[in-house]
């Protein structure tokens, strides 16, 4: 569970009125929350050419760390760091900040400190 937002105590009480409050968001079935790197704008290649937030790349995969899980998903944890599509994601802004939902069928690749017995890769 992450805690994002406002909490309300009173039914019917308008988000503007409980400004400030955090309410805890609770993902559900096997949806995950990734909180985008601010790093997505300008990049540089290896070479050392700037390449413009402008410029998109076909079909490039995004790293992105685990805000929380919902109760279905088996392999992955908060704090952890998945591997994506961003084209089969969900944008949601909560507070003012960006946040992704994706289905864990859609993770590619976790990376994590926990030994899980996975593959023996190291990314």
């Amino acid at each position: 569970m992450a805690w994002l937002g406002y909490r309300s105590s009173v039914p019917n009480e308008t988000p503007t009125a409980a400004a400030g409050k955090k309410q805890p968001v609770t993902m559900l079935n096997d949806r995950v929350l990734v909180s985008m790197p601010k790093s997505e704008g300008e990049r540089r290649s290896r070479a050392g050419i700037l390449i413009p937030a402008t410029a998109q790349v076909a079909r490039r995969l995004s790293w992105a760390e685990v805000a929380a899980v919902g109760p279905h998903v088996r392999t992955i944890h908060a704090g952890d760091t998945v591997l994506f599509n961003p084209e089969e994601s969900f944008e949601v802004d909560v507070k003012g900040e960006d946040f992704l939902i994706l289905r864990e069928r859609d993770v590619h690749a976790v990376a994590s400190e926990r030994i899980d017995g996975g593959t023996g890769l190291y990314l």
